[in-house]
């Protein structure tokens, strides 16, 4: 009686656990949207949205009896039907193996945000969820799968969920290339801070606050479940103290965000052998984690030359190789293993060498098929946008999404280290001369010394700078301001309704010459605004009576001349 009683009540906790991962989602796109920038918001949360809700048609298609299915073999599942069989089905098991798939897909979405195309985000998400993660977990959580019956552990997913899903956005991210800005012309990378760090960090705490579920929801036993609790608490909180030590005395203070991702990677790292270890193996699996996160970052940016915006292949990709191989040293005996089976305990090298060659046969089948799935992409429909269009921001862009603040006022990005010239877009409504796409309006009789303003896109302003850099303009006012000229921009729709015309995104370049003369100014300016619409920008000519400089007190030209 009491064994059927506690069969309901785990069964029951199994479904909440799923439930909870489910939660998780909206920890996903709450970071990933808090560590990008304002204007892709919005895509990211659709792309969080779309990679769980077009997985669970790719897991009703054939992903999960490829996972489950019993009429296959230790390789490949099959003989499930979910569609067509839903008397035999066990639901329990495909509602829970189905937001596992999803967690593995969302991962990708991170390491490649800001500059992937949409239709190819909904590609591959489909194709990880369709095939590539369900094979590689029919090896583990399968019902013969051949990894599992040669004794690999991997309790909740740092391998099959965390280790995949980093290989993928490793190999996504390297073939897509960086964010405009995001390094140099010699190479050194720079910072491109997230809009909104609280943001991150309650995605964070959903994530924490799901993670219980995801490592406890397959406990069978209160000891068991207490036991996965405690490690995944305090496994997070080592990596995190760990993470805020290292950077700030790496750093001079402690990064935040960094911090915020050593939470993460010891979630992950604990994941594998949450129900094997001990609190003290939790313990040193979260330290390393914290570190091997810090080491990664700095591995991708400075060496690897990788563009990763929130951290998902130092997270996911190393801390689940790490808390996989964890599993073969801190394995302690436990109700789920009770031999201890960890080389530091006295089991020896067995379990280690299982761990390593599990990791070797996901990491070779995760490599080829998502490789083989973006280059595909990349040759047919392109996996990135245009540069106008990443600098135009992928909200407008590829969702006719003016800002996912309306009300709000949001900065206007440009890409200051872009060491790149952005091409005119190929298609426009409207083609003019450059007279009636860039004006130039001036008071008659020009004096010693001038002041030029422009008015333009802020996508353009890269351009424009470098051109007015080249011939000899040095110092230059620019602010983010807002315009609507006649053509009131482009129509735009929002839930299929359209938009009334409103103030759109502008920059405003104010410079003030002398020896420069002011037509070659102009010449430069309209040359690197001009795509030949209407709306290119607008070009203000005006006599400056006087220029004090405040240092010397110097007047007129001599204010403007600055010594090398």
């Amino acid at each position: 009686m009491i064994e059927e009683v506690l069969s309901q009540v785990f069964g029951i906790w199994y479904l909440i656990g799923a439930a909870l991962v489910f939660f998780m989602q909206a920890g996903f796109a709450m970071v990933e949207a808090g560590f990008t920038r304002a204007k892709n918001a919005g895509n990211i949360i659709m792309k969080n949205t779309m990679d769980f809700c077009l997985g669970t048609v790719a897991f009703l298609i054939l992903g999960f009896s490829l996972l489950c299915g019993v009429d296959g073999n230790g390789f490949i599942g099959w003989g499930a039907h979910p569609l067509t069989d839903f008397a035999n089905t066990d639901w329990s098991t495909f509602t829970f193996n189905l937001v596992f798939c999803a967690t593995a897909a969302t991962i990708v979405s991170g390491a490649m945000a800001e500059r992937t195309k949409f239709i190819s985000y909904c590609i591959y998400s489909f194709v990880i969820s369709l095939v590539i993660y369900p094979i590689e977990a029919h090896w583990v959580w399968g019902p013969d799968g051949f990894l599992a019956a040669m004794g690999f552990h991997d309790f909740a997913g740092s391998a099959v969920i965390h280790f995949a899903g980093g290989i993928c956005a490793f190999i996504g991210a390297a073939m897509l290339g960086a964010r405009l800005g995001k390094f140099d012309k010699d190479g050194k990378p720079h910072g491109i801070p997230g809009h909104n760090i609280v943001i991150g960090a309650l995605g964070v705490f959903i994530l924490w606050f799901g993670w219980y579920g995801f490592n406890g929801a397959a406990a069978t036993s209160a000891i068991q479940l207490a036991t996965i609790f405690a490690t995944t608490t305090v496994a997070p909180a080592l990596a995190a103290c760990a993470v805020m030590i290292f950077t700030w005395l790496r750093y001079g203070k402690p990064d935040v965000s960094m911090t915020l991702n050593g939470a993460l990677a010891g979630l992950v790292a604990v994941t594998a052998g949450c129900d094997a270890v001990n609190v003290f193996g939790a313990c040193v699996i979260g330290i390393v984690a914290g570190l091997i996160c810090c080491f990664m970052v700095w591995l991708l940016d400075y060496k690897l030359h990788v563009d990763d915006p929130v951290g998902a292949v130092a997270v996911h990709f190393a801390n689940g190789l790490w808390g996989t191989i964890a599993v073969g040293l801190f394995a302690c005996g436990t109700e789920t293993m009770p031999e201890a089976a960890g080389l530091f305990y006295g089991g020896g090298a067995h379990q280690l060498l299982i761990q390593l060659l599990g990791l070797l046969c996901i990491g070779a089948w995760t490599a080829v098929t998502i490789f083989i799935t973006f280059f595909l992409i990349k040759k047919t429909i392109g996996l990135r946008v245009t540069p106008h269009e990443e600098i135009a921001g992928l909200d407008k862009e590829e969702h006719g999404l003016d800002n996912a603040y309306a009300g709000f006022a949001m900065e206007t990005e440009t890409s200051p280290y872009a060491p790149i010239k952005i091409d005119v877009p190929a298609s426009r409504e409207v083609v003019v001369d450059v007279e009636d796409a860039v004006p130039v309006k001036a008071r008659a009789g020009f004096g010693d010394v001038s002041q030029v303003t422009i008015i333009t896109k802020p996508d353009r302003f890269e351009a424009l700078k470098n051109e007015l850099e080249a011939i000899g303009i040095g110092g230059m006012t620019v602010t983010n301001v807002m315009g609507m000229g006649v053509q009131k921009g482009q129509t735009s729709y929002y839930r299929g309704a359209e938009v009334d015309s409103k103030l759109l995104p502008k920059m405003k370049v104010e410079i003030v010459v002398s020896e420069v003369p002011v037509q070659k100014v102009v010449d430069a300016a309209r040359r690197a605004l001009y795509t030949g619409s209407i709306g290119d920008g607008k070009i203000f000519v005006y006599d400056v009576e006087s220029v004090v400089r405040i240092s010397t007190g110097q007047t007129g030209k001599a204010a403007l001349k600055y010594e090398d």
